[in-house]
């Protein structure tokens, strides 16, 4: 089992795609991003090594988060891979209009 130090071992690994949204045009960028997330749901649970996917929205800070749940022996080969489909998320997402600061994040997540 990997670990970090004696006592912070993990068996999984979580792969996060975050920005924030307006309420401008009554959240119609809140609603674009939906659409682009159920368009590439289908990819995201065919990730081998896949466990689970959770959408975290924010009505307040309007925070948007995916946080995408694989086995750490799996993911190596996401990585290699470009964490497809990252990058078409990240391209559709930077386009709708009222949407902001864009990122990535990898960190481990485990239930306790």
């Amino acid at each position: 089992m990997p670990a970090f130090t004696s006592g912070v071992e993990f068996t999984h690994v979580a792969r996060e795609w975050r920005l924030k949204w307006s309420e401008d045009g009554d959240k119609a960028s809140l609603a674009a991003v939906q659409k682009v997330l159920d368009a590439k749901l289908a990819a995201v649970k065919a990730v081998k090594g896949f466990v689970n996917v959770q959408r975290v929205v924010c009505g307040g800070c309007h925070d948007y988060k995916v946080i995408t749940k694989i086995s750490a022996e799996s993911f190596g080969d996401w990585e290699a891979a470009g964490f497809a489909p990252e990058a078409e998320f990240l391209a559709e997402v930077k386009a709708v209009e009222g949407v902001t600061a864009v990122e990535t994040q990898t960190f481990t997540l485990e239930s306790l």
